[in-house]
């Protein structure tokens, strides 16, 4: 078996053509790092993209839904079911109440719910979209999504139910 530095071709025994010198004032190209098998660039990649776009649908359709699902008059408002786990929790925002309902909303003023709503979704659409277009992400951007979408999803109650 071939060393692994060595590139594919060497190891099928196919020799590389030797590059022409550069013409006097261009410059040359600049010489690509060769891919090793057992990378998955590509499959990152691909891998990535998907996710993000799973994300922006979800977040797209949530900015457009919050507001009459789980918005301040909408049929089971997240205010309402936040006070309530507060109440059930002695009315207090402890580690207790932060188990039961995941979510950021309980650090943000809840004096205009559907512009914190809307906030989120908009923080969402904005980190998914930036992944999807560029393809790269690393482990904050995703986290980001994740902690937004259940932000979101721990206060829908049964509208996202499906997603728990």
């Amino acid at each position: 078996m071939a060393a692994p530095g060595e590139t594919l071709r060497k190891r099928r025994g196919v020799e590389e053509a030797p590059r022409p010198p550069p013409v006097e004032g261009e410059q040359a190209p600049p010489a690509r790092p060769p891919l090793r098998p057992g990378t998955f660039w590509l499959s990152r990649i691909l891998l990535l993209r998907c996710i993000a776009l799973l994300y922006f649908v979800a977040f797209s359709v949530a900015y457009h839904q919050n507001k009459q699902l789980i918005g301040e008059k909408g049929l089971l408002p997240c205010k309402l079911y936040l006070q309530n786990v507060k109440r059930y929790f002695k009315g207090k925002i402890n580690l207790d109440s932060l188990t039961y309902a995941p979510t950021i909303i309980w650090f943000l003023d809840w004096s205009d719910m559907d512009s914190n709503l809307d906030c989120l979704a908009g923080l969402g659409l904005g980190v998914s979209a930036y992944v999807l277009v560029t393809g790269c992400a690393n482990m904050i951007l995703m986290a980001i999504l994740w902690i937004l979408y259940l932000s979101l999803v721990n206060v829908g109650q049964i509208w996202y139910s499906f997603g728990k």
